[in-house]
């Protein structure tokens, strides 16, 4: 009997439990949750940098940019950069976008020759007059016992009807003939002009003056103590140089021509990084590339900070703005936007304008649509920040983009 009392009672307590199990609660509530809106998993984010390559970057190439760690044209930064991208960054999702900032190879020349003796030539007025000579293949003649800067090209290129070699150099001492600016019986002149791309070109020559104030002013050329010390003293003479300053932007390119000892005519090419004239590379204005289909692409938008120089281009070259603010520019390199009472102030459509001065003498190349994201500094009661606009070529003209 005990036995039977103990199984029935074990078949109560076990329906007891099924009729009022707490855990029916637990599932129900489960079971009432919301199921969320969207279960899928997202992907990584697109990539927005803005890098500027180092020499391990260029360590991925194999090309001449590994050891040079610069391009020699835009054509071979859109070749080559994909490729540091792609082993930079091999996870990057498509969209990802990349500024890139790189180095640009310095331009150098070898001439076909150098000699003093064969290169250089001082053209006589008597017994016989070198200056005259007839039309030659289109190009006028001369009568004049001067050279007139035109002149003197044609004489160039009558003199040498075979042409020369690519890249020979003529220094010329000649009477030079320009009116209202040298006596009418000219005024002697010594000038170097290269052959290049099959014309001749008046390149950069290093003054008597310019010699003296390095110290070589005796003989007026450079010696072996000064090899080493060449590239500084052409920067000086170039940044001495009003003509050539008021110009100068980023990136220009000057042949300078000097004598070396007696024995030699040299030329020597540098770049302005827009604080001075160099042999080194320079970085190249910003490079966005986008990754699409799995392919880094270059975009042609350009990229660009406002240098120094570029002020003092647009605060000499443009009609924006009022006359203090254009000196204020030159003087200093932000736009003054504090108060529309001062006098150098920059309301925001002049300082389009005068972007637009820089951006037309500065990209001569643009093609329509390209697009230029230029960066610049405003003064604003005694602080000095970044500020961006962006301009369009629209196949004309460069028109801000709001």
């Amino acid at each position: 009997m005990k036995r039977i009392y103990y199984l029935l009672s074990f078949i109560v307590a076990v329906v007891s439990f099924t009729a009022c199990n707490p855990l029916d609660k637990t599932y129900k509530d489960i079971d009432a949750l919301p199921t969320p809106a969207n279960n899928t998993l997202k992907g990584p984010a697109p990539l927005a940098l803005n890098i500027t390559l180092t020499a391990a970057d260029y360590g991925f190439l194999t090309d001449y940019a590994k050891t040079a760690l610069s391009f020699k044209t835009l054509d071979d930064a859109k070749a080559d950069v994909p490729i540091v991208l792609g082993k930079k960054y091999p996870t990057a999702v498509d969209k990802s976008s990349v500024v890139v900032t790189y180095g640009i190879t310095p331009t150098s020349i070898t001439l076909a020759d150098s000699l003093n003796a064969t290169t250089a030539i001082t053209l006589q007025t008597t017994p016989t007059n070198d200056y005259v000579f007839p039309a030659y293949n289109g190009a006028a003649g001369n009568t004049f016992s001067d050279l007139s800067a035109t002149a003197v090209i044609n004489w160039l290129k009558y003199k040498y009807q075979v042409p020369l070699p690519e890249n020979s150099i003529r220094v010329l001492t000649y009477l030079y003939f320009e009116s209202g600016k040298t006596a009418g019986s000219g005024t002697l002149t010594t000038d170097a002009f290269l052959y290049a791309n099959g014309a001749w070109t008046k390149i950069y020559r290093v003054s008597t003056a310019q010699y003296t104030t390095t110290g070589n002013g005796l003989n007026s050329w450079f010696v072996a103590n000064d090899a080493a010390n060449i590239p500084s003293y052409l920067n000086a003479y170039l940044k001495a140089d009003v003509a050539v300053m008021a110009t100068a932007k980023y990136g220009d390119i000057k042949y300078v021509n000097y004598r070396y000892l007696t024995t030699y005519q040299k030329v020597m090419i540098l770049t302005f990084d827009g604080n001075n004239w160099v042999t080194t590379p320079i970085l190249s204005s910003p490079l966005t590339f986008t990754k699409t289909n799995g392919i880094w692409i270059a975009d042609n938008t350009v990229n660009y900070t406002l240098l120094s120089a570029d002020y003092k281009y647009m605060g000499n070259n443009t009609t924006a703005g009022s006359v203090a603010g254009r000196a204020n520019i030159v003087s200093f390199p932000d736009f003054n936007v504090s108060a529309t009472t001062d006098a150098t102030y920059w309301s925001d459509t002049d300082i389009q304008g005068a972007i637009i001065t820089f951006l037309q003498h500065t990209y001569t190349t643009a093609v329509a649509d390209q697009k230029f994201v230029i960066t610049y500094l405003q003064y604003f009661k005694g602080v000095t920040s970044n500020v961006t606009k962006t301009f369009k070529y629209d196949g004309t003209a460069f028109v801000y983009v709001p």
